[in-house]
């Protein structure tokens, strides 16, 4: 198991793994549909989304998380 210390890294890291799998799943059907080349476009597109996700969240998190802190008890 992990150390309690990379609970907010290993939130960041797994949030930004599935939302990117997700949505880039999902863009990549609606923008060219599902034919034999899918997969292979899906992945292209994931390996740009995936470390732009995870960059993302490193950065929006945080001060996210303070936010959401501050307005709920």
């Amino acid at each position: 198991m992990f150390s309690k210390k990379y609970s907010n890294l290993l939130f960041i890291l797994i949030m930004g793994f599935g939302m990117s799998l997700l949505m880039t799943l999902i863009i990549t059907f609606i923008n060219t549909g599902m034919d034999n080349l899918y997969l292979k476009r899906f992945f292209k597109a994931w390996m740009v989304s995936l470390p732009i996700a995870i960059i993302a969240a490193l950065f929006v998190g945080p001060p996210i998380k303070k936010f959401v802190d501050k307005i709920t008890k």
